[in-house]
Protein backbone atom coordinates (compact mmCIF):
# COMPACT_ATOMS: atom_id res chain seq x y z
CA UNK A 1 0.00 0.00 0.00
CA UNK A 2 2.59 2.47 1.17
CA UNK A 3 4.84 1.49 -2.19
CA UNK A 4 1.74 2.18 -4.36
CA UNK A 5 0.51 5.60 -2.71
CA UNK A 6 4.28 6.00 -3.22
CA UNK A 7 4.27 6.28 -7.06
CA UNK A 8 0.66 7.99 -7.21
CA UNK A 9 2.19 11.01 -5.22
CA UNK A 10 5.29 10.48 -7.68
CA UNK A 11 3.43 10.54 -10.93
CA UNK A 12 1.49 13.45 -9.29
CA UNK A 13 4.72 15.49 -8.85
CA UNK A 14 6.11 14.77 -12.05
CA UNK A 15 2.59 15.02 -13.70
CA UNK A 16 2.09 18.90 -11.95
CA UNK A 17 5.64 20.85 -13.32
CA UNK A 18 5.15 24.25 -12.15
CA UNK A 19 1.07 24.25 -12.04
CA UNK A 20 -0.79 24.87 -9.55
CA UNK A 21 -1.82 21.89 -7.25
CA UNK A 22 -5.45 23.06 -6.66
CA UNK A 23 -6.38 23.50 -10.50
CA UNK A 24 -4.68 20.22 -11.47
CA UNK A 25 -6.38 18.40 -8.82
CA UNK A 26 -9.95 19.94 -9.89
CA UNK A 27 -8.68 18.88 -13.38
CA UNK A 28 -7.79 15.62 -12.42
CA UNK A 29 -11.53 15.11 -10.10
CA UNK A 30 -13.48 16.66 -13.78
CA UNK A 31 -11.14 13.85 -15.38
CA UNK A 32 -12.09 10.90 -13.37
CA UNK A 33 -16.11 12.06 -13.82
CA UNK A 34 -15.94 12.38 -17.29
CA UNK A 35 -13.95 8.48 -17.36
CA UNK A 36 -16.86 7.34 -14.74
CA UNK A 37 -19.54 8.90 -17.29
CA UNK A 38 -18.26 7.40 -20.33
CA UNK A 39 -18.24 3.78 -18.77
CA UNK A 40 -21.72 4.15 -17.44
CA UNK A 41 -22.64 4.68 -20.60
CA UNK A 42 -20.92 2.33 -22.45
CA UNK A 43 -22.64 0.14 -19.66
CA UNK A 44 -25.68 1.78 -20.48
CA UNK A 45 -26.13 1.08 -24.01
CA UNK A 46 -24.66 -2.24 -23.83
CA UNK A 47 -24.02 -1.58 -27.67
CA UNK A 48 -22.05 -4.14 -29.92
CA UNK A 49 -18.63 -3.14 -30.89
CA UNK A 50 -18.94 0.30 -29.25
CA UNK A 51 -16.08 -0.08 -26.06
CA UNK A 52 -13.53 1.39 -28.40
CA UNK A 53 -15.77 4.65 -29.29
CA UNK A 54 -16.39 4.81 -25.16
CA UNK A 55 -12.93 4.54 -24.29
CA UNK A 56 -11.92 7.24 -26.86
CA UNK A 57 -14.45 9.36 -25.68
CA UNK A 58 -13.67 9.20 -21.91
CA UNK A 59 -10.15 9.76 -22.40
CA UNK A 60 -11.40 13.10 -24.74
CA UNK A 61 -13.21 14.49 -22.57
CA UNK A 62 -11.19 14.06 -19.70
CA UNK A 63 -8.33 15.70 -21.64
CA UNK A 64 -10.21 18.41 -22.52
CA UNK A 65 -10.17 19.86 -18.66
CA UNK A 66 -6.20 20.05 -19.07
CA UNK A 67 -3.55 18.15 -18.16
CA UNK A 68 -4.97 17.05 -14.28
CA UNK A 69 -7.82 15.66 -16.41
CA UNK A 70 -5.45 13.80 -18.84
CA UNK A 71 -3.33 12.75 -16.44
CA UNK A 72 -6.47 11.35 -14.76
CA UNK A 73 -7.65 9.67 -17.99
CA UNK A 74 -4.01 8.08 -18.31
CA UNK A 75 -3.78 6.35 -15.01
CA UNK A 76 -7.39 4.77 -14.96
CA UNK A 77 -7.01 3.52 -18.85
CA UNK A 78 -3.73 2.07 -17.57
CA UNK A 79 -5.10 0.55 -14.58
CA UNK A 80 -8.18 -0.59 -16.41
CA UNK A 81 -6.19 -2.66 -18.54
CA UNK A 82 -3.52 -3.99 -16.28
CA UNK A 83 -6.57 -4.67 -13.56
CA UNK A 84 -7.90 -7.03 -16.63
CA UNK A 85 -4.43 -8.61 -17.04
CA UNK A 86 -4.22 -9.80 -13.77
CA UNK A 87 -7.82 -10.66 -13.38
CA UNK A 88 -7.38 -12.91 -16.13
CA UNK A 89 -4.06 -14.74 -14.40
CA UNK A 90 -5.75 -15.24 -11.27
CA UNK A 91 -9.05 -17.03 -12.88
CA UNK A 92 -6.49 -18.95 -15.06
CA UNK A 93 -8.99 -18.17 -17.59
CA UNK A 94 -9.34 -14.97 -20.72
CA UNK A 95 -11.82 -12.35 -19.75
CA UNK A 96 -12.77 -12.78 -23.40
CA UNK A 97 -10.42 -9.51 -24.40
CA UNK A 98 -7.10 -10.84 -24.94
CA UNK A 99 -3.94 -9.08 -25.19
CA UNK A 100 -4.82 -7.81 -28.94
CA UNK A 101 -7.93 -5.88 -27.55
CA UNK A 102 -6.20 -4.83 -25.00
CA UNK A 103 -3.51 -2.94 -26.84
CA UNK A 104 -6.73 -1.44 -28.92
CA UNK A 105 -8.32 -0.31 -26.01
CA UNK A 106 -5.04 1.00 -25.28
CA UNK A 107 -4.92 2.97 -28.61
CA UNK A 108 -8.14 3.80 -28.52
CA UNK A 109 -7.37 5.78 -25.50
CA UNK A 110 -4.53 7.55 -26.91
CA UNK A 111 -6.39 8.42 -29.77
CA UNK A 112 -8.91 10.74 -27.28
CA UNK A 113 -6.14 11.74 -25.23
CA UNK A 114 -4.28 13.40 -28.11
CA UNK A 115 -7.50 15.27 -28.98
CA UNK A 116 -8.18 13.34 -32.30
CA UNK A 117 -12.49 13.22 -33.16
CA UNK A 118 -13.66 10.12 -30.86
CA UNK A 119 -16.07 9.44 -33.22
CA UNK A 120 -13.89 7.66 -35.49
CA UNK A 121 -14.25 4.99 -33.56
CA UNK A 122 -18.26 4.98 -33.17
CA UNK A 123 -19.86 1.75 -34.16
CA UNK A 124 -23.10 2.97 -37.07
CA UNK A 125 -26.59 2.80 -35.14
CA UNK A 126 -25.58 3.63 -31.92
CA UNK A 127 -28.53 5.72 -30.47
CA UNK A 128 -27.46 9.93 -30.76
CA UNK A 129 -27.81 10.19 -27.15
CA UNK A 130 -24.26 8.83 -27.07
Amino acid sequence: MKLFLGILLGSLVLGVSSQRWLNFLREAGQGTRDMMRAYSDMREANYKNSDKYFHARGNYDAAKRGPGGAWAAKVISDARENTQRVTDLLKFGDSGHGVEDSKADQAANLWGRSGKDPNHFRPPGLPDKY
